[in-house]
């Protein structure tokens, strides 16, 4: 039996997370704890005179860049977990305090770019006209004083240029598909220059403008599946492939600072391999291959683009970083985020799939506490949130908590993930507590299948759609699961779609599409609802929530919460007045945590740590 690693080491903060070369090469910024909460702090590379930046004693910073005048941090922040985050600037003088750059109520901002050619200043998306859209606004990083670029002709998107001017927009049209906008410059009227309907929307988009100024590189799936990198004219509409896969979509780019083109592309399946286009960087890209195990990429790097920041992802510990110098071609260590974890028991995250009973094949990922002796386990399926996104590959704290518990962990990406091509994503359309939740009742069938799963202890977790998902698979298969544990999950299909933020306002067609309209579509709506099928549920469910959850309410997790009561059920309810979707202090983690590893323990039959 592997010794019990601590809640703190798995679910507290990183000791080192985010590092950012100055624009000159010469001083390294992260983020660390500082008393306790996460912080910025820089060092001179090479050296140990690390010392903190800014002085934040509340939610911690997680967000931040260099300002290209190399003399100031840039970070976000918000209250309590609203979203509406504001930009602050702090400078790097001994005893500088943070400023509040956009001091304004009720209004959230963005970084979009930062251009060397303009070193005080930063273009930000920013709904301070209309809270239901972003414009682009340029801001004086040193004064504050803000300058609108571009207003918001109902756009799910921008593109911003080297010269800090918006370039693109992605307008949605009614039918949820996207329609592409160009300018040649400011001033200039916009002009459509391509036009995706809605199977390619979600799998289409613009992601910057050439070197020669006026071309676009973006990524697309009209008349494939997976989406490829493509330069479009936008005089003549003509389309070039750079980049194509048949399994794996385009992920990321590695655009050079200083020519503006791309250079690397990153194709994401199981792992993620680079396709490099600019053979002056093909010796590099082999030299960060063979410096450390696990998945790489470039984080950023000097004006000079000779000093590369790079990550390494691993499944056995937390993500390792390293300062590359192309001069000499040599990599260095820098830090690990979670330099507890090394030495400690950690679970291999393998790759796995299996056949839905439709046919369609599902991918996911599979953690074992001991995968020599895998047979008749406790088991948890741990939902992804989104649900237009997917789990990958790496260090996840929480597979690694689960099986260290004891706990088989499936990470599964349902159809509705994104990655596996558009045909897949699309497949889940209204399909939310449909196919989609089928296929992780299919799943737990493989899982027993395999001889994987004890039948009699699978639980379902997950946040967001996992959340959802888990009050589904309560509510809807409520002898499938020995129990549940839900984190800022709808269980109003309705509700949660009549309350969505004034800034999700430009996507209400795509929830309408994909998961259902409340006007002509409620009897649909309330079917796939978990609140509506509260009677159903005969295993014990624990449910946590955000009081300040923006995006998914807290009347969405209060209705079912009381609902229970009425109807004399027990339900393990936990909520945290300072958080929104999602907990962020690390305080608050803990104790979620705690909670939710006495709660499988008991239900489940996995290990508990001691308090």
């Amino acid at each position: 039996m592997s010794e019990l690693i601590p809640r703190r080491v798995l679910f507290g903060n990183a000791r080192y997370l985010s590092p950012l070369v100055s624009p000159d090469g010469c001083l390294l910024a992260y983020v660390a704890p500082h008393e306790g909460v996460l912080n910025v702090w820089v060092r001179t590379i090479g050296q140990t005179d690390d010392r903190v930046v800014t002085a934040d004693q509340s939610r911690g910073i997680s967000q931040y860049c260099w300002a290209q005048n190399g003399e100031q941090i840039l970070f976000l922040q918000d209250e309590g977990g609203d979203e509406n985050y504001h930009l602050f600037a702090i400078s790097l003088a001994p005893g500088a305090t943070a400023v509040d750059l956009t001091p304004i109520e009720g209004v959230a901002v963005s970084p979009e770019r930062t251009s060397r050619r303009y070193p005080d200043e930063i273009a930000v998306c920013m709904n301070d006209r209309d809270s239901q859209l972003f414009d682009i606004v340029r801001v004086n990083t040193r004064t504050g004083e803000r300058s609108r670029v571009a207003e918001n002709p109902g756009a799910a998107g921008w593109v911003v240029d080297d010269a800090l001017e918006a370039r693109c927009v992605l307008a949605v049209t009614p039918a949820d598909g996207r329609t592409l906008l160009y300018r040649d410059g400011p001033g200039v009227e916009w002009r459509k220059v391509a036009e995706w309907g809605a199977d390619d929307a979600l799998t289409s988009t613009p992601l910057a403008i050439a070197p020669d100024g006026r071309s676009i590189y973006m990524i697309s799936s009209v008349g494939t599946n997976t989406s490829e990198l493509r330069i479009l004219d936008p005089d003549s509409g003509e389309e070039e492939v750079l980049v194509s896969d048949p399994v794996a979509s385009v992920a990321g780019l590695d655009i050079d600072p200083n020519r503006h083109h791309v250079r690397a592309a990153a194709l994401l399946s199981a792992r993620t391999k680079w396709s490099v286009l600019d053979p002056g960087i093909e010796a590099d890209y082999q030299a960060l291959a063979s410096l450390q195990e696990g998945d790489f990429e470039v984080l950023g790097t000097d004006d000079a683009d000779q000093i590369w920041l790079v990550a390494y992802t691993r499944d056995r510990g937390g993500i390792a970083y390293y300062c590359y110098d192309r001069r000499q071609g040599r990599g260095e260590f820098l830090f690990s985020a979670r330099p507890d974890l090394e030495g400690l028991p950690l679970a291999g995250m393998a790759p796995v799939h299996y056949e839905a009973s439709d046919g369609l094949r599902i991918h996911g990922y599979l953690s074992l506490p001991d995968e020599e002796n895998a047979r008749n386990l406790p088991t948890v399926l741990l939902v992804h949130g989104g649900p237009w996104w997917r789990d990958q590959w790496g260090y996840n704290p929480e597979a690694q908590w689960l099986t260290n518990r004891g706990y088989a962990c499936l990470q599964v990406n349902f159809r509705g993930s994104t990655g596996y091509g558009k045909d897949f994503l699309n497949a889940g359309d209204r399909e939310w507590g449909g196919a989609m939740q089928q296929d992780l009742t299919d799943a737990v069938g493989w899982l027993v299948s395999e001889g994987i799963a004890d039948p009699e202890r699978v639980g379902i977790y997950g946040g967001s759609y996992g959340g959802y998902a888990a009050l589904v698979g309560m509510t809807m298969t409520p002898d499938l699961y020995a129990c549940g544990v839900a984190m800022v999950g709808p269980s109003n299909l309705i509700t949660f779609i009549e309350s969505i933020p004034p800034y999700w306002e430009v996507f209400r067609g795509q929830l309408h599409r994909r998961v259902g309209n409340p006007e002509t579509d409620r009897e649909f709506l309330e079917s796939r609802s978990p609140l509506f099928h509260v009677d159903q549920i005969r295993r014990p469910l624990m449910i946590a929530q955000g009081a300040n959850d923006p995006r998914v309410k807290r009347a969405e997790s209060i209705q079912i919460r009381d609902a229970l009561i009425e109807s004399g059920r027990d339900v393990n309810y936990m909520e945290f007045a300072d958080e929104g979707h999602g907990f962020q202090r690390p305080e608050n983690r803990l104790k979620f945590y705690g909670e939710a590893e006495r709660f499988l323990a008991e239900h489940l039959g996995g290990r508990c740590e001691e308090d």
